[in-house]
Formats: structure tokens, C-alpha cells, sequence
């Protein structure tokens, strides 16, 4: 049923309601918020026009200088987005996996399945900033810990992105995560380079090489095809030099544990100082915000 149509059913439901029906009143109010909320995505969506926004998404988180404080963000960050994925109704993928040394994590591969997942999740792209007391210090100083997330869209099969078979140095290695024997004992892991460009990607997760090797071909392209629609942004933006767009190493969000409470978005300037929710994968009044702010922009 239309978003129309669903609006008229519930108007002349109104006009039959009874002041002393509190149980009519109670559902008509639920599907009365249900309905905003369906408009709301629906507004949304029609920012989502670039070629690439309806597609799957590939994201890539990575920890910042700083060791554990840094390895340890990264997988709070990990788990945000995907309480976030969660929410959406999403499916995910874990592609590759990167513990870090003594705790956290190192890196993180996800591929997320869904309608527009890339134009949603392009908004989280860059650096997260985090200031907290740090667990992980004996005296209880404040620490700042840095990590980067990085969106690709998932590239079909169909569509054509040069990659030469020369063009590429494939290593194996055994993997360094779970698995049990035939992970310490079989080079299973694949790491790819692609020379020409310095691009390497890598896949442990999968028990068998040649499927690691599968899940690292699809992150590759889809990192060849974001480089070579950044290059032609890159010539449109010396025309339209009012167009903005997230370099590595722009802090777009600040995660404020203490001395007080609060998240800030720098791009929009959106707020909140219930971090606690954010950090449980409440992101869509920054994700919103941002495409709200970009179409404006």
C-alpha cells in the first residue's frame, strides 16, 4: 500500500475514533508513528541517487596509531556498526579479521548486505576520534584513540574493472585467528597486492585458500572501483569547487566519554550526550543528517 493511501485509511480511521477508546487511541497513535517513520526513510531515500547508493556495501574499519587504546576503539567501533547493520535488518559478512595484539582489533573487513547499505554507510567514512579514561592504564589518565572507517560499494560481477592477472602479487599465509588445527597448519589466508596502484587486501576467514582468495578479489575491485570514481570526482571538483569530500586523516566525529558526555558530529554539527546509545549503534540521526547536509551543500 502507498504512503498516500496508508495516510487516508488512517484519516478516516480518525474520524471514527471514540474520546473514551484509550485502546483505539494507543493503536492509532502506533500506526500514526509508524507511518511518519516509513515517510521519513522515504524522504531520505530520494538523496540517495548516485548509481552506487541501492548497492551492498564493503566496510573497512582500521585502528590508529596508539596500540591496545587504538585497537581497542576500533573494536568498539566494529561493534557499533554492527549493532547498526542489526537494526537495519541488514545481513553481514565478516570478510577479515585483524586482532590486535594484546586486545581490540587491528582491522576489520565487513561486507553488508541490504538495500542502499552503501548509501547510508558512505556517510560513516573517516576518522573517529574517541577521548575516554582508558581501561587499560594503571593511573586513570585520559587517553585519545583514533581509528578509520572506509565504505566501498560491493562491485558486481558484470561490471567490468581492469585488474590484470600481472598486475598482481598473491601471497599465502597461515591465519592468525580461530580455527583450530587446520587454521595453524594449512597457508589458507591470501594477501593481494595490486602493484600498479600499491593496493593490498587480504582474507583469512574463510577455511579454504581458494575462497579467501574470492572474498579478497571482490574487496579489491571494490576498492579499484572506488579509486577510479574518486579520480573522476577529483577532475569534476576543479569545476565544481564547492563539492566536498572526506579525505583520509578528516576527523568527521568526536566520542566524548569524559570529562563529560557527548558525541559531535564536525560535519553537521549534530550532537548528543547520550553516548551510550550511539555506541550501542544508534547512528541514524548523524547518517541522516549528513545526507541531508551533503544534497544541501
Amino acid at each position: 500500500m502507498s504512503l498516500f493511501n496508508q495516510l487516508q485509511d488512517l484519516s478516516s480511521l480518525a474520524e471514527l475514533e471514540e474520546e473514551d477508546d484509550q485502546a483505539f487511541q494507543k493503536e492509532l497513535q502506533a500506526s500514526l508513528a509508524k507511518l511518519k517513520r516509513e515517510i521519513e526513510d522515504f524522504e531520505l531515500q530520494t538523496l540517495l541517487s548516485s548509481e552506487d547508493d541501492s548497492k551492498n556495501a564493503i566496510l573497512t574499519i582500521h585502528s590508529g596509531a596508539g596500540g591496545t587504546e587504538a585497537c581497542d576503539w576500533a573494536a568498539m567501533l566494529l561493534r557499533m556498526y554492527l549493532r547498526w547493520i542489526e537494526s537495519k535488518g541488514y545481513a553481514y559478512q565478516m570478510m577479515d579479521l585483524q586482532p590486535g595484539e594484546e586486545a581490540g582489533v587491528k582491522s576489520a573487513v565487513v561486507e553488508v548486505k541490504g538495500e542502499y547499505a552503501y548509501g547510508y554507510l558512505k556517510a560513516e567514512s573517516g576518522v573517529h576520534r574517541l577521548v575516554r579514561i582508558s581501561p587499560f592504564d594503571a593511573n586513570k589518565r585520559r587517553h585519545t584513540s583514533f581509528a578509520s572507517l572506509f565504505v566501498y560499494p560491493e562491485i558486481e560481477d558484470n561490471l567490468e574493472v581492469d585488474i590484470r592477472d600481472e598486475d598482481l602479487r598473491i601471497d599465502t599465509y597461515r591465519a592468525s585467528g580461530a580455527g583450530g588445527q587446520h587454521v595453524n597448519k594449512v597457508s589458507s589466508a591470501v594477501r593481494i597486492t595490486h602493484v600498479p596502484t600499491g593496493t593490498v587486501v587480504q582474507c583469512q576467514n574463510e577455511r579454504s585458500q581458494h575462497k579467501n582468495r574470492e572474498m579478497a578479489m571482490k574487496i579489491l575491485r571494490a576498492k579499484l572501483y572506488q579509486m577510479k570514481k574518486e579520480e573522476e570526482e577529483k577532475k569534476l571538483e576543479k569545476i565544481e569547487s564547492q563539492k566536498k569530500k572526506i579525505e583520509w586523516g578528516s576527523q568527521i566525529r568526536s566520542y566524548v566519554f569524559h570529562p563529560y558526555s557527548l558525541v559531535k558530529d564536525h560535519r553537521t554539527g549534530v550532537e548528543t550526550s547520550n553516548t551510550q546509545a550511539v555506541i550501542d549503534g544508534d547512528l541514524d540521526q548523524f547518517i541522516n543528517a549528513f545526507l541531508t547536509f551533503k544534497d544541501n551543500s
